[in-house]
């Protein structure tokens, strides 16, 4: 019962700082919105974790989708700006990396949703680095 209530209590107070970084990065100078947004897709990877460990996966699949969608706001940020392109693919590269991981702990009819994101944050790093080190360049 204890337990119950201090998950509750931590998942609570991740969605309050994950509403005022997203508030944030609404409103942030453009040079700016590409690391608020990976704080954002960070914070949303944590919850993703706590709502599967919670067992509740319709809750958890709607923050992957989330996670996918601040992602592509990051990634068109940093090449907007041209400015964290670098920071933004190693997230992404962690993020990746952490969905896939998640992925192999989870039910066999949870794993799709959360390997398509990993997917797309790998092409999203791929673009990211085409704009670093295209032949443009």
């Amino acid at each position: 019962m204890v337990l119950t209530t201090a998950l509750a209590l931590a998942f609570a107070d991740n969605r309050d700082v994950l509403k005022e970084l997203i508030a944030r990065a609404e409103v942030a100078r453009p040079e700016d919105k590409p690391a608020l947004y990976v704080a954002v897709c960070e914070r949303q990877l944590k919850i993703t974790n706590e709502l599967y460990a919670a067992d509740k996966a319709v809750e958890a699949q709607a923050a992957v989708k989330d996670l996918v969608t601040y992602a592509e706001k990051a990634h068109d940020a940093a090449i907007q700006s041209g400015k964290r392109l670098k920071d933004t693919e190693i997230a992404y590269r962690k993020m990746a990396a952490k969905l896939r991981d998640l992925k192999r702990g989870l039910n066999f009819e949870d794993q799709a949703p959360v390997q398509t994101a990993a997917d797309r944050l790998e092409n999203l790093r791929t673009d990211l680095l085409s704009h670093m080190f295209g032949k443009g360049k």
